[in-house]
């Protein structure tokens, strides 16, 4: 029996694991990756979240993070227009941030069950706990289960979640490339039906990851050919393709990416990060709601363990809440702005527009951006946050 199963150790899951170990509860993460490994990611991080790094004991700039306080937005006839982030960002790879996660977490005695697939989980009313089934065969019980598990999962099917029954049309593409990029530079470049964040990451290395509709992809057949006849058509996009030295020895693909709203709760499972629906289409702000996220999730948990008046109705209305209060309007910002991505019009009109009121845009980027936050309560501090 443990006190909390969590399922995926991505940035949620992680961020959970080291908040609720650490306060004391036996605490398994399951992981189907061994550490560390890639993911497609945008590896953008908005520096909201330095103050809680930093009380944990991760701080990413002083391990070869890039600090980032501008932003490039270009059209797909290749018009371009540049603005100060007011709350900027770090570009950190997810191979590098998520192993010092789970190295911090296995230092507070959170056990770790890696190279493993969750099959099935049952909340059993009678006893009030759970049992999680794997694929190795293994079966545990536990008192919470959260899943932290990322945008899209067979669980989800297994948990007959709404929205998984209707097919999402994106796919992310990821690269890490050498080339000539500016540190404090993240770029947005548009192309038909998608675009492409660039920011530079730890070791000089560049992140190339773009999001592009399936059609694309099924038009052209692979990869290959929709990046030729399609995303090179951006001239910025084409100099980084036909200039960049490419270290991977191919791309990271992911399929089915959803943007769908997400239920925070299910069968009594408390959903955290992507699994919630804390993923939004701008730059990587996604990472920074999911690692806010756990951590108010994390509050709550541990009020439930100490707190006998705080019971599980409690603990998932106030999770319910708490996301809405904190995210809503972050994320359909960020669902409407999305959708003036991708078209040669479009574009072109947004960065004109962008162009003529950079105060405008300004405002906008913001919206999309959240208040820096510590491990015990706001953040107010006028220092610096780097």
């Amino acid at each position: 029996m443990r006190d909390v199963i969590i399922i995926g150790g991505g940035l949620a899951g992680l961020i959970n694991a080291i908040q609720l170990s650490k306060s004391g509860l036996n605490v398994l993460l399951i992981e189907r990756h061994e550490y560390p490994f890639h993911r497609v990611c945008g590896e953008y991080i908005s520096q909201e979240t330095l103050p809680f790094l930093a009380d944990i004991g991760i701080r990413p700039l002083e391990l070869g993070a890039v600090a980032i306080d501008r932003f490039q937005l270009t059209s797909i006839s290749g018009r371009s227009v540049q603005v100060s982030l007011d709350m900027g960002g770090f570009g950190f790879s997810r191979y590098a941030f998520d192993h010092l996660l789970y190295e911090k977490a296995l230092s507070h005695d959170c056990s770790f069950a890696l190279g493993t697939r969750v099959e099935k989980v049952a909340y059993r009313a009678g006893t009030s706990t759970f049992q999680v089934h794997t694929d190795k065969g293994a079966v545990w019980e536990a008192k919470i289960v959260i899943g932290a598990y990322g945008k899209r999962s067979k669980l989800d099917k297994t948990l007959e979640r709404s929205f998984i029954t209707e097919r999402s049309p994106y796919i992310g593409v990821k690269y890490h490339v050498k080339m000539k990029h500016d540190d404090d530079l993240v770029a947005l470049h548009n192309f038909e039906g998608g675009y492409c964040g660039v920011s530079n990451i730890e070791g000089g290395r560049t992140n190339v990851c773009y999001l592009s509709h399936r059609d694309n992809l099924r038009k052209y057949g692979n990869v290959p050919d929709m990046e030729r006849t399609v995303v090179r058509r951006n001239p910025f996009l084409r100099k980084i393709f036909d200039e960049a030295e490419f270290l991977f020895e191919k791309p990271l693909v992911i399929n089915e990416i959803s943007f769908a709203p997400k239920s925070p709760v299910e069968q009594h499972l408390l959903m955290c990060g992507d699994a919630a629906g804390m993923i939004t289409p701008l730059c990587g702000n996604g990472m920074a709601m999911a690692i806010h996220s756990a951590k108010l999730l994390s509050e709550q948990v541990l009020r439930f363990f100490r707190d006998p008046a705080f019971d599980r109705n409690a603990l998932e209305e106030a999770h319910r809440s708490q996301l809405t209060r904190k995210f809503a309007t972050r994320l359909s910002t960020g669902r409407r702005i999305q959708s003036l991505f991708g078209s040669r019009w479009l574009s072109d009109t947004v960065v004109n527009v962008a162009k003529m009121s950079k105060p405008m845009a300004r405002y906008l980027i913001g919206r999309t951006h959240g208040e820096a936050f510590r491990e015990n309560g706001s953040y107010h501090g006028a220092e610096n946050l780097r």
